[in-house]
């Protein structure tokens, strides 16, 4: 490959951007932005808080770039710099429990998460059945405490390695399987009625882990890189 052809990679963006390359960083927002605002969207709960979240930590990772030792991969101290910009603003706003979860995440299916809804509802009845359930499993997620709540959307929602989201929230993979256990506990007994209905419909897989399923997906990500000031 030509020395026009390549593409940088992940790290020689964020190296260019330490070294003082004014677009280097926008690149590397760009190419991540929809899996980032996927994760702060599920962990605010709505999309100002999101974006505030958002914010908050790609002004974080822009100025402490130079910190980045390559002991991880660039995305994944992406995502932990960004998760713990929201959890910060979590903790200090004491958690917003009265302002639902948007229920329309799912009208693009082809951004933003692994969990795409690849499965067309054509039956009216059966996507107001979908939008109910989701609906439920988006509230019981939102009472959920922040850590969990983190955890359960980036193992379950997001689909990562538990091993990965361990790197992410910067805790043992223990910690998150415990985390998620908790969270799924939880959540099966607030959701114990959408359980024991899917039980008896072959064509609903919810199973055990509702959230797993749950077809969530952004919309309205922002699009430029963090202003500094």
């Amino acid at each position: 490959m030509s020395e026009a052809q390549h593409e940088p990679t992940d790290a020689e963006l964020l190296a260019a951007h330490v070294g003082g390359d004014p677009d280097a960083f926008g690149r590397l927002f760009a190419r991540h932005r929809d899996r980032l605002w996927a994760v702060a969207l599920r962990t605010m709960g709505n999309r100002d808080d999101a974006a505030d979240g958002l914010q908050d930590g790609l002004v974080a990772a822009y100025r402490r770039a130079g910190t980045f030792r390559g002991d991880s991969a660039v995305t994944t101290w992406l995502h932990r710099v960004v998760v713990n910009a929201c959890l910060d603003r979590l903790r200090a706003a004491k958690v917003r429990r009265a302002e639902p979860l948007p229920d329309d995440l799912d009208e693009r299916g082809d951004r933003g998460s692994l969990r795409s809804a690849t499965d067309e509802v054509a039956d009216p009845a059966d996507h107001a059945s979908r939008t109910e359930q989701r609906a439920m499993v988006l509230d019981a997620l939102r009472t959920l405490p922040e850590e969990q709540r983190a955890a359960l959307v980036l193992v379950d929602m997001e689909g990562y390695p538990v091993a990965e989201a361990a790197a992410i929230l910067d805790c043992a993979v223990g910690t998150v399987k415990s985390r998620c256990s908790r969270g799924r506990a939880r959540l099966a007994e607030l959701l114990a009625p959408l359980l024991d209905a899917a039980e008896g419909d072959p064509h609903d897989t919810p199973a055990r882990n509702p959230v797993a399923s749950t077809p969530v997906e952004p919309t309205d990500a922002p699009r430029g890189p963090p202003a500094t000031g």
